[in-house]
C-alpha cells in the first residue's frame, strides 16, 4: 500500500528547472500574514476597544521611500472586530516598537511616557554639557560622588552579611532569643508554682517531735484538720433526714408470723395477739 503523504516526488531524466517560467508579481505586492495586535487601540470610527495580542489576518507591504538606517519598514493592515474599519499601523525600528498610524489611536501606556521623559531629559543633558564646560564638570563630579556613595553602601551590607553569617544569621539568632526568652518565663511561672504547692503542703502538713521516743530528734508528721473539733454525721443531715430517722427509731417492727402445717398438708396461720 503507497503512503498517503509522499514527501519525495519523482523528477523524469530530462527535465530542466531554468525552463520553468517565473511569475511576475509587482514590486510592492501585498502578503497575507496572520499577527496578533502589538499594542491596545481603540477604533476611531466605532471605539471599540481591541486589546494586545488579538489574532487578525491582515495584510503586509514594504513602506516606500522610509527606511531606518537601511531596515525596512513595514506596514500592515487590519479590520475592527466591530465596525470592519481598516486599522492601520507599522513598525518603528528606532524605538523598537509599532507606531499607530490611521484608523485607531494607542491606549495611553504610562510607563512610555516616562520612558520618553528620561531619554528627552537625557538628551538635554548631553547637549547642555557639549555647550557649557563647567556644568560638565559639576555632572561629573556629582556622578563620582553617587557612585562613592553607593560603593560604601555596598560595603556596609557586605560586612552586615558577613557578622551575620558569623553569627548564624540575624533571623536564626533573633529566633533563639526569643525562644529563650519564653522557655525563662515557662520555667519562671512553674517555678513559682511549685513553690506555691509546697507552701500549701507545709500548711496542711506539720511535723511535731515524737512522744513515743526519747530521741527529740524524731520527728512524726500530723495531718490537721480544718476545725479542731470533727463534727457527727447526725449534725450534718438536714432537719427532714433527721426527724426521718428519729421516727424510723420509735416505731417497733411487726410481730413474725408463725404457719403450722396439719397432717393434710393445709398451712394454718396463726395470727398472734397484740
Amino acid at each position: 500500500m503507497s503512503e498517503r503523504k509522499v514527501l519525495n516526488k519523482y523528477f523524469p531524466p530530462d527535465f530542466d528547472p531554468d525552463l520553468i517560467p517565473r511569475r511576475k508579481q509587482p514590486r510592492n505586492s501585498q502578503q497575507v500574514v496572520r499577527l496578533m495586535a502589538p499594542f491596545s487601540m481603540r477604533c476611531n470610527t466605532c471605539g471599540e476597544y481591541i486589546y494586545k495580542g488579538k489574532k487578525f489576518n491582515a495584510r503586509k507591504e514594504t513602506v516606500d521611500g522610509e527606511d531606518y538606517y537601511g531596515i525596512k519598514i513595514f506596514r500592515f493592515y487590519i479590520k475592527c472586530t466591530l465596525c470592519s474599519a481598516e486599522i492601520t499601523f507599522k513598525t518603528d525600528p528606532k524605538n523598537t516598537d509599532y507606531a499607530a498610524e490611521h484608523g485607531a489611536s494607542r491606549n495611553f501606556e504610562p510607563w512610555r511616557e516616562e520612558q520618553a521623559g528620561e531619554e528627552e531629559d537625557r538628551l538635554a543633558k548631553l547637549e547642555e554639557e557639549e555647550n557649557n564646560p563647567m556644568k560638565a564638570l559639576e555632572n561629573r563630579t556629582t556622578d563620582s560622588k553617587r557612585e562613592m556613595d553607593i560603593l560604601d553602601a555596598l560595603q556596609d551590607i557586605r560586612a552586615r552579611n558577613a557578622r551575620n553569617e558569623r553569627l548564624g544569621g540575624s533571623a536564626d539568632l533573633l529566633a533563639k532569643l526569643d525562644m529563650e526568652e519564653i522557655e525563662n518565663e515557662e520555667d519562671l511561672e512553674r517555678k513559682r508554682l511549685e513553690e506555691k504547692d509546697e507552701e500549701l503542703v507545709r500548711e496542711v502538713f506539720s511535723k511535731i517531735p515524737s512522744a513515743s521516743t526519747e530521741s527529740p530528734s524524731e520527728t512524726v508528721t500530723v495531718k490537721r484538720k480544718a476545725d479542731a473539733t470533727e463534727p457527727s454525721i447526725h449534725s450534718l443531715l438536714s432537719e427532714t433526714s433527721r426527724s426521718l430517722l428519729d421516727l424510723k427509731a420509735s416505731v417497733k417492727p411487726p410481730a413474725a408470723k408463725k404457719v403450722k402445717k396439719n397432717t393434710l398438708g393445709i398451712k394454718v396461720v396463726k395470727k398472734q395477739k397484740t
